[in-house]
């Protein structure tokens, strides 16, 4: 929703404004990674507090929740570049059965930049497939 180019004190300014803060509530509330959504199932079964009775205030759980959060992060894929975008489509509409050395490499590179990973080129055929997919994914979503 765009800012309106109104009156600061009119209603429709009034309900811009409590639709971004309502926005940016909920945009706070999605979780970082693994850490959180632990964090909110131990919070609403009530499983923290009783930790925090047998074990104290300091049981560890920021800490475990920043751990996770930091291993099994929730992110976004980033944008392909018109270099990337040109050689996977292609790569797609040209599919062969045998993929090359050096093919393999460059879906490598560009999974691991696109995800934020740290794959090494693997001659593991489920997970090449698996590389495959999810650049294949990426490549429809353009």
């Amino acid at each position: 929703m765009k800012e309106p180019n109104v009156d600061k004190r009119s209603k429709e300014y009034r309900e811009y404004k409590a639709w971004l803060k309502n926005f940016n509530e909920e945009q706070s509330k999605k979780p970082d990674g693994l850490g959180d959504v632990v964090a909110k199932i131990t919070k609403a079964t009530g499983i923290d507090k009783l930790v925090k009775f047998i074990a104290g205030e300091d049981c560890g759980c920021d800490e475990r929740q920043k751990l996770l959060n930091k291993e099994f992060h929730f992110s976004k894929p980033n944008c392909l570049d018109e270099l990337e975008y040109n050689w996977l489509s292609n790569f797609y509409k040209e599919r062969k059965y045998n993929i090359t050395f050096e093919q393999r490499e460059r879906l490598y590179v560009i999974y691991n930049r696109v995800f934020s990973t740290t794959l090494k080129n693997s001659t593991c055929s489920s997970c090449l497939r698996g590389v495959m997919n999810k650049l294949e994914t990426i490549i429809k979503t353009y």
